[in-house]
This record gives structure tokens, C-alpha cells and sequence, in this order.
């Protein structure tokens, strides 16, 4: 199976996932908290469902690691390539209504994820990018499938301005460690948002870097480095404020817990 029919798949898969979300977003839906002290909904649960049948159909052998599965224990072993799923990125953000949650897949390929989708229903946003084709931004409303939607325009990643740097940062997980280091980069601006949109808007070239000094899992991460890094941005981690190579995937021994990271728009 070619990358394009991949990426053509985990598209369609996402767009039906984001129609059950939207669905359960307009009602007086319930929250639950996991074990982490997470909160989870039935939109979670039945979108990462949606997205496993999907996948299982698409590619029969690739194993898949999605959160809600990983929370139970459900591990699959992974080889060189696997799908990462979070199904409902942003539970917190869809808990409080802001829009800014998102429907999350990637394809890893030897540690390093070659292509994604970030999905964002509550925006009527579609984001894809792979290391082939680019990346790109799609007006799709919940419901709509592809025929159906917004000419695809190509986003970039802008030339990092180092004296009038725009940052973006979470909506709900800032720390002081990431505001000494914003103040540290010299950022001029500030963007909030939630969720991988993040890595999106510095995909689009509306912000240049995004620092995560907190606890994310790679399933967070993987489609929204693939986006960026598909517009020609970078996703390193860190070692205390120094950056030290890439932001890598399938790290069975850390629990696919990622170290602190920083996204970048596109550096000289």
C-alpha cells in the first residue's frame, strides 16, 4: 500500500471520528476520570472505537498504539511502523467548550512520525502532512467528507524572526518553568491555544516556536509534529532548557511518556 492511499485512509478515518465528536459535543454529555486522574468522555471512547475498526480495516497488520487502549493496558508490540492514535486530543477543551480539541493520527516509521492528521471539528479545521507531500489545510465541517470540503491550500512554516518571535503556548497546561523560558527566547507575543493546534498554528506560520516543558504522551504529539515538520518546522526535545535532536516515538522503556520538547517554525 502506498504512503498517498495511507494518508487517504487516516484522513477519512479522522473526518468520521470528528462527526462522532461533534455529535456528543452538542450534548450534556457526562465526564469520567482514569486511573491518571485524567478526565475521558463518551467521545473518547466511542472515536477511538471508530478509529481502530478503520484502521484495522486500511491496514490489517500495522499494530496501532491509541490512548484510551494504552490507559487499559492494551499495548500492542510494535515493530518499525505503527499508527499512534489519540482519538480526542484536548478532552479538557471539549469538557469546557472552547473548540480547540482535535482528532489525532500519525504514522511512525523507524522512531520518527512520516505523516499525519490533526483533525479539529469544534473549527471546522483539517490539517494533513506527510514528508512526500507536504502539508495542508482543509474547511471541513463535521459530517462533511472530503468531496465535500474547502480547497486544500498548502501551509508552511515560517522563517523564525528571533527579534519579534510569536509564541504559542497550552490554554490549559501553562507552567512557570515555560514562562522563564519564553521570557529566555526573547517572545515578543503570545498565542494561546489547545491541544495539538498548537503544532498547527506554527505549521501555518501564524506563530514560530511552541515549548512544552510538562508531561505529554506521544500520542499527543505524533500527528501534530508530523504536520509541522511536514511544513518544514522541527520538533526537538529538550535536556533542561538545551535542545538535544529530535522528538522520537516508540520509546517502550519510558512508557511512551515524552521528555520536555520545543517546536520550531523553520530555522536557518
Amino acid at each position: 500500500m502506498t504512503d498517498s492511499v495511507l494518508l487517504e485512509g487516516m484522513t477519512r478515518i479522522s473526518l468520521e471520528a470528528g462527526k462522532v465528536i461533534s455529535d456528543i459535543y452538542q450534548t450534556n454529555f457526562g465526564v469520567d476520570t482514569k486511573a491518571d486522574g485524567s478526565a475521558v468522555t463518551q467521545a473518547d471512547k466511542l472515536a477511538e472505537a471508530l478509529i481502530l475498526k478503520g484502521l484495522a480495516e486500511l491496514a490489517p497488520d500495522m499494530p496501532v498504539l491509541a490512548e484510551e487502549a494504552a490507559s487499559e493496558g492494551n499495548i500492542p508490540v510494535l515493530g518499525n511502523q505503527f499508527f499512534l492514535v489519540d482519538p480526542l486530543d484536548g478532552t479538557r477543551e471539549f469538557v469546557n467548550r472552547t473548540g480547540e480539541f482535535t482528532v489525532n493520527i500519525a504514522l511512525i516509521r523507524d522512531g520518527r512520525p512520516v505523516m499525519g492528521v490533526v483533525y479539529a471539528p469544534g473549527c471546522d479545521k483539517l490539517y494533513s502532512g506527510s514528508q512526500d507531500t507536504g502539508a495542508w489545510l482543509r474547511i471541513v465541517a463535521p459530517g462533511q467528507n472530503m468531496s465535500e470540503a474547502g480547497p486544500a491550500k498548502e501551509i508552511s512554516a515560517r522563517r523564525v524572526d528571533t527579534d519579534n518571535l510569536i509564541a504559542v503556548a497550552s490554554r490549559s497546561h501553562r507552567s512557570p518553568e515555560t514562562e522563564e523560558l519564553l521570557t529566555a527566547l526573547g517572545a515578543k507575543d503570545f498565542t494561546p491555544a489547545g491541544s495539538s493546534l498548537k503544532f498547527c498554528l506554527v505549521a501555518e506560520g501564524i506563530a514560530d516556536v511552541y515549548p512544552r516543558l510538562g508531561r505529554t504522551m506521544e500520542w499527543d504529539t505524533g500527528a501534530g509534529q508530523a504536520v509541522l515538520e511536514a511544513a518544514g518546522g522541527l520538533v526537538n526535545a529538550l535536556d533542561g532548557t538545551d535542545e538535544a535532536g529530535p522528538l522520537t516515538y516508540g520509546k517502550v522503556a519510558r512508557e511512551f511518556d515524552n521528555p520536555h520538547f520545543i517546536a520550531w517554525g523553520k530555522r536557518a
